[in-house]
């Protein structure tokens, strides 16, 4: 059984890698979604097992972001990806949000996304 990911992040260039580079890794990517209510929407329509969510998403605080999706789907995995922020600075943010983790996007292809997202 494969895992259904929802990918939220405001640049079209990093949906379509993360796409590419989970769907190579046999995750099923249901959707795209650029900003809050977006990822709202396609959260209530797709019900995805998981989310792969921008840290920096536009005007949007990516802990407001996850608190809304987790009101929508209570039991996504969130996992939160940055270009901009290190490991040490994610564990932080890690302490506020109520996600599974966190990854640079650099290492998005080499990281082993089956910690946080497993099926079951």
């Amino acid at each position: 059984m494969t895992v259904s990911v929802l990918i939220v992040d405001d640049q079209a260039g990093f949906r379509s890698l993360a796409r590419e580079v989970l769907t190579g890794r046999g995750y099923t990517v249901v959707g795209e979604a650029s900003c809050r209510s977006e990822a709202l929407e396609a959260a209530a329509c797709l019900h995805p097992e998981a989310v792969l969510l921008d840290v920096r998403l536009g005007d949007d605080s990516c802990l407001e972001v996850a608190r809304a999706l987790r009101g929508t789907c209570p039991d996504a995995a969130i996992l939160l990806v940055s270009a901009s922020l290190d490991a040490a600075a994610g564990r932080d943010l890690l302490r506020s949000a109520d996600v599974v983790g966190f990854v640079p996007k650099w290492r998005l292809a080499s990281a082993d996304l089956a910690a946080f997202w497993s099926p079951e």
